[in-house]
């Protein structure tokens, strides 16, 4: 039996088989979840074709996190595949490259910076409010971050909507915590994803990465970080609420 057996699993944010999120659905399904899977807009149709690559079939479900409708009758359309939630993941975020990434955090308009927050962060409560009608005591909320108590480079209005993810996931576990769910970070190193490959100059940094990181570090396996969030998807930390757990290496330990 594997550690989430019995248990039901929506990955919010998967588009291609190098997504976290694809990573995360695979480890959820070898260690005995039934997972449901979400995406939308147009590349739902390349969402649909990548689970054929899950050792289990999951269904699709339509989701765009800001658009209100869609957030209203997620209960009903996941209700068409599960009776319920045990954990709910958000691997979701967006900020526009041509403004906000690379060097442009001087320059980055309003209406993108807000809308790199709405996606990134707020999206967290949308996503889990939206959720709790299917979810009880012992459920287990799990986002995805990238260190956000420092400055990178090229990162710029990024690591801003990072910092407010970070602290809606703490203010998320303060008021669903008497309910008996939890609310918990993963912050991973550099990965090769779809999202990275838009961040000018990211390379650099994960290069960098290899040589600081004291367990070393390889961007190309998704395993560690997917298995860090399936850990906190399953009742292995039932007294863990508001936390930021660390999969990198121990990058984030190390000085100069």
């Amino acid at each position: 039996m594997g550690i989430l057996e019995g248990k039901r699993i929506l990955v919010a944010g998967v588009t291609m088989d190098s997504s976290i999120g694809f990573a995360v659905a695979r480890v959820a399904q070898e260690q005995g979840a039934t997972v449901v899977v979400s995406n939308f807009g147009r590349a739902l149709s390349i969402t649909k074709r990548i689970v054929g690559r899950l050792p289990q079939p999951a269904p699709v479900i339509e989701l765009d996190v800001t658009d209100e409708s869609h957030l209203e009758r997620l209960p009903d359309v996941l209700r068409e595949h599960v009776d319920g939630l045990d954990g709910v993941v958000h691997s979701i975020a967006y900020g526009n490259p041509e403004t906000l990434l690379g060097g442009k955090f001087l320059d980055g308009p309003w209406s993108d910076v807000a809308q790199a927050v709405q996606v990134s962060a707020y999206s967290l409560k949308s996503l889990t409010t939206a959720c709790l009608p299917l979810m009880g005591e012992g459920g287990s909320v799990v986002g995805m971050t990238f260190d956000a108590t420092v400055a990178w480079p090229a990162y710029d209005w990024m690591g801003v909507a990072k910092a407010g993810l970070e602290s809606t996931s703490r203010y998320l576990a303060r008021d669903l915590g008497p309910r008996g769910i939890r609310v918990n970070l993963v912050s991973a190193g550099p990965l090769k994803t779809l999202a990275a490959k838009a961040i000018p100059g990211f390379e650099d940094l994960e290069s960098s990465w290899k040589d600081r990181a004291p367990l070393g570090w390889d961007e190309s396996d998704h395993g560690p970080t997917a298995r860090g969030v399936v850990a906190l998807l399953s009742d292995f930390f039932p007294a863990t609420t508001g936390e930021i757990v660390h999969v990198d290496g121990g990058f984030h330990a190390m000085g100069l």
